[in-house]
């Protein structure tokens, strides 16, 4: 099973991370890596130079960034994975690399599974 993780930053210190936390990411990736788990990762550019796009009201809008949400999204990882356990550790054991080397850093990680068209067909088809 595929699983999109995202972090969303909700408060962080000021400056870039420290490089001890920088280099446990690193670390974690390449481990994740090697297991087979990890297929691909990146950091996300600030919602101020992307857009939105929606569908309301029977209209087509398009929002220049930045958006209204107080967690910025930050970064994303796709993992294969046997369980959506599996992913939620993958996803704690980013957070706690967080937790413990940049303190008063917080955010949150959404563990969310990804379909493909077999998940999607009709039954018996």
């Amino acid at each position: 099973m595929r699983y999109l993780i995202t972090l969303r930053v909700a408060a962080q210190p000021e400056g870039p991370p420290p490089a001890e936390l920088m280099e446990a990411i690193f670390k974690l990736g390449q481990q994740a890596t090697e297991s087979g788990a990890l297929l691909d990762q990146s950091g996300l550019a600030p919602s101020s130079e992307g857009a939105r796009v929606e569908v309301s009201g029977g209209r087509l809008s398009v929002t220049d960034g930045p958006f209204a949400e107080a967690k910025e999204l930050i970064s994303y990882a796709l993992y294969e994975v046997r369980s959506k356990e599996e992913a939620v550790e993958w996803a704690g054991r980013f957070l706690k690399l967080h937790r413990d080397l940049w303190p008063g850093w917080e955010g949150q990680a959404d563990v969310l599974r990804l379909f493909s068209p077999a998940d999607l067909a009709p039954p018996g088809a």
